[in-house]
């Protein structure tokens, strides 16, 4: 089998790929690195301290900083990142931190943001679910040299919603987030203001990945062959980078941001009470209303927007935010599958009190469903063979227009799973509303309502969505979010015209 490699490992440009015997040599190089202790060979991080004697404690969860959209500048480059109190990883950065810091704008301001590389590889910066001119969206046609920098501007023309921003270069994704690049971008809005969602310390970015414990092996990238094929999937989670955290808090509404950004896990929220998770919010922003739900499907690249009344529980009360175990309809053999359960965030409740926060309205926002122009209806099937990772038998070119999507015309969409793995689906340049799903789940979960950027299709599953690009003209992308099956070619370019 031909399995395109990581860029960093072969000579840059469209459409390579390694040969069968490079890649097991690549990647039996990097088992040898990791049981060597060399990682650093690999990675291009220095090995960082090691855990602690016996069992692993929590720290606390760290918040990220915060720039003002209107003047920001970004500067990605290696930097040491604190796991755990004593313990710490040589990592890659956004501005020294971990995650990136918290970039804050709201509707109808302009946005101009200075991207720095300070890598020692080619780097590009993609606004995940911001609706930005093509040519600022972080097509990896667009990436910069090492020592160069990138100079974005564009208008905040959509409504609130929980955003993030990850690099994008070709064959070079995976790996960049996987040694720490990543961050939150939030947008706000008067009518998101009038609802009097918890803020302050009481609004809680949680940026969720699964890792190696040991804080040398954190932040490399050494895929093995098993990786490549199912996506990275490890056993450790951390929070906001800080590994198994945890988060004390009052007896009031909080409200929660959660994003997925991990290499390839999906994670099933529920809290270990059972008591409900009340969301108000996905990808796109709010809901139409709140639904109280017991647990929530998150894939890579997906946010989910909810609220914990901590008033109902006594002080002293432990309750841990968790991943809950399920099981694929045929699942692929690894040392840490999909399904794992996972105590992702221990939540403490003190004695502290507060004013109570006034009730949730019963509509949020106001969420036209788009109605079908009467177009052809498109298909994109998503494969995991021995042949590597592809939508509809194609592997991404980068010079390759595949579609091309009038603006302003309502499609429907159908993007099925036709392997044993989790594709979470995302689309650049637009947001879409999630209408069926037929196979695997069999149903659209009430938290897929409103606007999303990326879909979780799992197994045997097809999904169908209705979409539509009202904003720019250019070539967006259209990709599978599992960073090894990007990087490896389940992406194609869709030209709106």
């Amino acid at each position: 089998m031909d399995w395109p490699g990581p860029r960093a490992l072969m000579n840059p440009g469209a459409g390579e790929s390694l040969s069968r015997r490079q890649f097991l040599h690549i990647a039996a190089a990097g088992a040898a690195a990791v049981a060597g202790g060399s990682l650093a060979a690999l990675s291009s991080c220095d090995p960082g301290t090691g855990p602690p004697d016996g069992e692993l404690t929590r720290s606390p969860l760290a918040m990220p900083a915060t720039l003002s959209v209107v003047a920001a500048s970004l500067a990605a480059g290696p930097g040491t990142a604190k796991i755990a109190e004593h313990e710490f990883s040589s990592a890659w950065l956004f501005n020294g931190l971990l995650p990136g810091p918290t970039i804050r704008a709201r509707q109808g301001q302009p946005a101009s943001i200075h991207l720095l590389n300070d890598l020692a590889e080619p780097t590009i910066v993609h606004w995940h679910g911001v609706l930005v001119p093509a040519q600022a969206d972080g097509h990896p046609l667009y990436a910069i040299d090492p020592g160069a920098s990138f100079d974005y501007a564009f208008p905040i023309v959509q409504r609130a919603g929980t955003f993030w921003y990850h690099p994008h270069a070709h064959h070079l994704t995976a790996g960049q987030i996987q040694r720490g690049l990543a961050g939150f971008f939030i947008i706000a809005d008067g009518e998101e203001d009038a609802l009097q969602l918890p803020s302050g310390p009481r609004e809680i970015l949680l940026l969720l990945q699964d890792r190696e414990a040991d804080a040398a092996a954190a932040f490399s990238y050494a895929p093995t062959t098993a990786d490549l094929r199912t996506g990275m999937l490890r056993d450790v989670p951390f929070g906001n980078g800080v590994r198994l955290p945890t988060l004390e808090v009052s007896g009031q509404r909080y409200r929660f941001r959660v994003l997925n950004a991990s290499q390839a896990r999906v994670y099933l929220l529920a809290l270990d009470n059972g008591a409900s998770l009340s969301v108000i919010g996905n990808d796109g922003g709010l809901l139409p209303s709140a639904t109280d739900v017991e647990s929530v499907f998150l894939g890579v690249g997906e946010r989910i927007d909810f609220l914990i009344d901590f008033a109902a529980f006594p002080a002293g009360t432990r309750m841990m935010l968790k991943s809950l175990p399920f099981s694929l309809p045929v699942s692929p053999d690894g040392r840490y599958p999909q399904g794992l359960e996972m105590n992702l965030l221990e939540l403490v409740r003190t004695a502290a009190g507060g004013a109570n926060d006034p009730p949730l309205p019963a509509v949020l926002s106001s969420v036209p469903p788009l109605i079908p122009s009467g177009a052809p209806d498109r298909s994109f099937v998503f494969q995991s063979t021995d042949q590597g990772h592809q939508i509809n038998g194609l592997s991404f070119d980068m010079n390759r227009v595949d579609e091309q999507i009038p603006l302003g015309q309502v499609e429907r969409w159908f993007f099925s799973n036709d392997s044993a793995l989790p594709h979470p689906v995302h689309l650049h340049g637009s947001h879409f509303q999630v209408v069926s799903r037929s196979g695997g789940r069999n149903l659209v979960l009430p938290y897929e309502a409103g606007w999303k950027d990326t879909v979780l299709v799992m197994p045997l599953e097809t999904v169908g969505v209705l979409v539509r690009f009202d904003r720019y003209r250019g070539i967006y992308l259209l990709h599978c979010h599992n960073l090894q099956h990007e990087d490896m070619g389940m992406m194609l370019n869709v030209e709106v015209i």
